[in-house]
């Protein structure tokens, strides 16, 4: 299943595409998802869905395939999983910037399949929702990440003076170590960098997506059958599985 959707942000294209490829920054933006690890070039986390009272959670995993800094394309692979075994999710997405005048225009293709009973909703109601959900992603982007990052920073030019970096107090010598890193404001403590494996990612717990909100009540009422029977199946099979329990 393919979707196409598009969006303007009003950053530079060097801004804009330092924000989006940096998943860390803006997994906060995505509407039911939370990032919880990272590995060389994994990113690990979850995502929630929620139809009427029951709640799913997608477990996977997201990869760059390709980044051109230079064209501003960038291919991201993404794989989940719901926690239940009650279907699968993998998405191949293509982003694309251009400058819009004092802007970025941002065109996203999304190359989807899914199974289970989330794919019984059918191509029109995913991309609604899609649709919806990218619009609130932007809209987080530009009210946290973006707002106070619109411009490119400035590169030294030949006659600007560089400062000298100041001397060590105390320090003694001999070669000196990396340095630790700091984290973020309000953020705990970074991991030792000597760590092997996985890097832990705190963030707060995500708010699952409403899928009668994403979808919209003229998508809900065309689709009440559907999403009644989602529901009583999901239900069902919970109770199903208790019972053997």
């Amino acid at each position: 299943m393919d979707l196409s959707n598009e969006f303007r942000v009003d950053a530079s294209p060097a801004v804009t595409w330092s924000v989006l490829t940096d998943l860390e920054r803006i997994a906060p933006c995505l509407p039911g998802a939370q990032l919880q690890e990272v590995e060389g070039d994994e990113y690990r986390g979850i995502v929630k869905v929620k139809v009427g009272p029951v709640t799913a959670q997608y477990k996977g995993t997201a990869t760059f395939l390709e980044r051109d800094e230079a064209a501003h394309r960038a291919v991201l692979k993404a794989d989940g999983r719901e926690t239940r075994g009650q279907g699968n999710a993998s998405a191949t997405i293509t982003v694309t910037l251009v400058p819009d005048g004092t802007g970025t225009q941002v065109s996203v293709l999304t190359d989807l399949k899914i199974t289970g009973k989330v794919a019984q909703f059918g191509r029109g109601v995913i991309s609604d929702v899609s649709a919806n959900l990218l619009g609130r992603f932007v809209e987080s982007l530009e009210s946290t990440v973006l707002r106070g990052d619109t411009t490119t920073p400035a590169s030294p030019t030949a006659g600007d003076p560089v400062p000298a970096a100041a001397p060590a107090t105390g320090a003694a010598s001999g070669p000196v170590g990396p340095a630790p890193a700091v984290p973020g404001p309000g953020l705990p403590p970074a991991p030792a960098p000597a760590a092997p494996g996985a890097r832990t990612i705190h963030q707060p717990e995500p708010e699952p997506v409403n899928l009668f909100d994403a979808a919209g009540s003229p998508v809900v009422k065309r689709l009440a059958p559907v999403l009644v029977a989602f529901v009583a199946g999901w239900l069902l099979s919970s109770l199903f599985r208790q019972g053997r329990g």
